[in-house]
């Protein structure tokens, strides 16, 4: 294998792992506004498919890709909604209702594929995807610029979301109030903290971000909704949550490891193409069992993540 190739495809391949990474962290940072709340939240996957299929379906019909991505998080903040009620008033078990939803997701998505989407009759606006977006003269410096500044939208929105995430839980009142709620509710209610009310907000906007997780399948990358499409990126994404420890930014650094083999895997493909595809393809998913297997090491999480709260 010639080393001066692997150093010269690797700015190719730390970029492409940014652009796999985007679904995943997004997902995490889904988990992390949610679980940091104390509940879990497993429907990622389903409001992430979901996202996928409207955002789709609405920039068809609007001929507008941007209304197709604020289309596409609405559908799942309807769903984290949806959640937020069956888990926070009526405790419905937090799994079950995860599982359900994410069931749901993909009978809907699969009629409405079929309904509206797969006819041979429909025209595409051009271009179907967002496009990318080059910084003037960051994007050209060496390695870095073609990493970080000559990506797709949805990809700085992630970037710039680890930041904010990480700043606002950590540093401001809110998210001081969401650390307690989730560590501590009936502490947190005595100080005149609405539990409920903050559980909600923060479950409905885990679901806005999951929703930007899924647009970026049908919208950012492919340009149309396909069946099934997030391959199970929700669920390594709560696995990079884990392995990043509910936090923003470690959950980006997980995502990028995830996404990496990913990223690998089609360089390889091309370049090197004796080496069998399968091995590299199902290094994520072997991640994602590690990790929550806790073989990565003990993973402490919220203290009253997943459990009901009765006010007194």
């Amino acid at each position: 294998m010639d080393f001066a190739l692997i150093i010269a495809l690797m700015p190719g391949v730390l970029a492409s792992a940014l652009r796999f990474a985007t679904p995943i962290a997004i997902g995490a940072y889904s988990g992390v506004l949610c679980e940091r709340a104390a509940v879990i939240n497993i429907a990622i996957e389903g409001m992430m498919l979901v996202a996928a299929m409207v955002g789709d379906l609405v920039m068809l019909y609007t001929g507008n890709i941007w209304l197709g991505v604020i289309g596409g998080m609405l559908a799942s903040g309807l769903l984290a909604i949806l959640h937020g009620v069956l888990c926070i008033n009526f405790k419905t078990d937090q799994i079950i209702s995860g599982t359900v939803i994410n069931i749901f997701a993909i009978g809907i998505t699969g009629f409405a594929y079929r309904r509206f989407l797969a006819t041979p009759t429909l025209t595409r606006p051009i271009p179907s995807t967002l496009q990318p977006i080059h910084i003037p003269f960051l994007a050209q410096i060496p390695i870095l610029g073609d990493v970080l500044f000559q990506n797709r939208p949805i990809v700085y929105i992630m970037l710039i979301l680890t930041f904010v995430l990480q700043y606002v839980l950590f540093k401001t009142p809110w998210g001081l109030r969401t650390r307690a709620v989730g560590e501590h509710p009936l502490a947190a209610d005595t100080l005149g903290i609405d539990v409920y009310k903050v559980r909600h907000i923060n479950v409905f906007l885990g679901g806005l971000v999951a929703g930007l997780g899924g647009v970026w399948f049908s919208l950012e990358q492919v340009g149309h909704f396909d069946m099934l499409m997030t391959n199970g990126k929700g669920f390594i994404g709560l696995a990079a949550m884990i392995f990043g420890k509910w936090t923003p930014v470690g959950s980006f650094i997980a995502a990028l490891i995830f996404g990496l083999p990913e990223a690998i895997q089609i360089t390889m493909n091309f370049y090197f193409p004796h080496v069998p595809y399968q091995f590299l393809s199902m290094i994520p998913y072997v991640l994602t069992m590690i990790v929550l297997a806790g073989v990565v090491g003990q993973a402490i999480p919220p203290a009253a993540d997943g459990q009901p709260y009765d006010k007194q």
